[in-house]
């Protein structure tokens, strides 16, 4: 057993059965559904959550309970010297707040790494904390890395339909209502704490050209590695399993050399704000070696 142990959120997209895999803690993300309280991935399947979004019902995502997280870290402090927290981007939700300032009664045994990640880099920073404290390094050591390398990865995200950023706030009735009528897919994009536009496509396959491109001049410009020798490359969805693995042998030709990663679906808690049929393009730069 290690020195260190390390917690995320079900926002990662680190499932159950994966936590164990890895050797790391998943607290699950809590959704109300109807007034009713539910668990991503405990008691809310992705089947599930799809049939009561698609049906209508009046969903909301909320940030674990002060409870489940300090119960879960000090279950752990029995057992580890340290552990390194690793939520959501702080931009995105309060509970990375709420972790710091719960953090602060640990006396410097729980770490909690703000690296104003989501999803796929967010797990990303979770393998990578692992292998860090596989090499020996302390709960602050590891999370100083984290945050000294937050804004080496990006995520690029077409979404299908505007129905949920609407709903969510994230645009205006308005907006929403004149990307419908246009038939817009729009590309957000995140690159440190918030999500934000990126680029409107009036087609899905302009959309993925536009993720490709933007992932090309990432490589080029903010990495300088433009082969993408030394890093992660990801697809994820929404859903739509087919459309991904179709797009994946299109991004597989725009980057010969790279590995491409095609992950689970997205967590539900991320699904829900940018609803069925998304796509994402993400990367992450590679951990350096030991």
């Amino acid at each position: 057993m290690g020195k260190i142990a390390i917690v995320t959120d079900s926002n990662s997209g680190i499932t159950q059965a994966e936590a164990k895999e890895y050797g790391v803690n998943v607290l699950p993300m809590p959704f109300f559904i109807n007034g009713e309280t539910y668990f991503e991935d405990i008691d809310l399947t992705q089947e599930e959550f799809y049939e009561k979004l698609e049906g209508n019902a009046d969903i909301s995502t909320s940030m674990p309970a002060i409870g489940s997280v300090t119960d879960l870290w000090e279950q752990l402090l029995e057992e580890y010297e340290g552990i390194v927290h690793i939520p959501m981007s702080s931009g995105l939700s309060s509970s990375c707040e709420t972790a710091i300032m719960l953090s602060q009664e640990y006396d410097g045994k729980v770490q909690v790494v703000n690296n104003q990640r989501i999803s796929v880099t967010q797990k990303q920073a979770v393998l990578d904390a692992a292998e860090l404290a596989k090499r020996g390094k302390n709960a602050e050591e590891i999370k100083v890395f984290l945050e000294e390398t937050k804004f080496d990865s990006s995520i690029y995200i077409m979404v299908d339909t505007l129905t949920y950023l609407k709903k969510g706030g994230r645009i205006t009735p308005a907006a929403a209502a004149l990307g419908t009528l246009l038939k817009l897919k729009p590309v957000l994009q995140i690159q440190g704490d918030k999500l934000d536009a990126f680029a409107k496509a009036r087609t899905v396959k302009q959309a993925k050209n536009i993720m490709i491109d933007a992932v090309k001049n990432d490589f080029k410009k903010r990495f300088g590695d433009e082969e993408g020798k030394n890093m992660y490359l990801y697809i994820a969805y929404t859903k739509d399993r087919q459309t991904a693995l179709e797009f994946k042998e299109q991004v597989q030709e725009a980057f010969p050399q790279a590995e491409i990663t095609m992950t689970d679906p997205l967590s539900l808690s991320v699904a829900c704000h940018i609803g069925p049929g998304s796509l994402a393009l993400a990367c992450a730069k590679k951990l350096p070696p030991a």
